[in-house]
């Protein structure tokens, strides 16, 4: 009767390690590559801002305020412009 025991615990342990294996161990894997993926988005928009920061203070030094927002603002348009041109292009 012993042996009885022991096997109906040893089934429901596997029982149970296949269960967490199929449900839980997967959830847990991706609540986790979520938060990874959460974290590294963050560092990157923080890592870009302050590029951008640190550029636009060079461009300041070397120009006047005006002419920091006059170089972005050139850039920004000449993007906008190659994009405008790209989805001409495509249609």
């Amino acid at each position: 009767m012993h042996e009885y025991a022991i096997k109906f615990a040893e089934l429901l342990e596997q029982v149970a390690q296949k269960v967490r294996s199929m449900t839980v161990d997967r959830v847990a894997y991706g609540v986790k590559l979520t938060g990874l993926g959460i974290l590294t988005l963050t560092m990157a928009f923080t890592a870009l801002t302050f590029l951008l920061w640190a550029i636009f203070g060079a461009l300041e030094i070397s120009l006047t305020t005006a002419g920091a927002f006059a170089v972005l603002g050139a850039l920004l348009l000449g993007v906008g412009g190659y994009f405008w041109f790209k989805r001409l292009e495509e249609e």
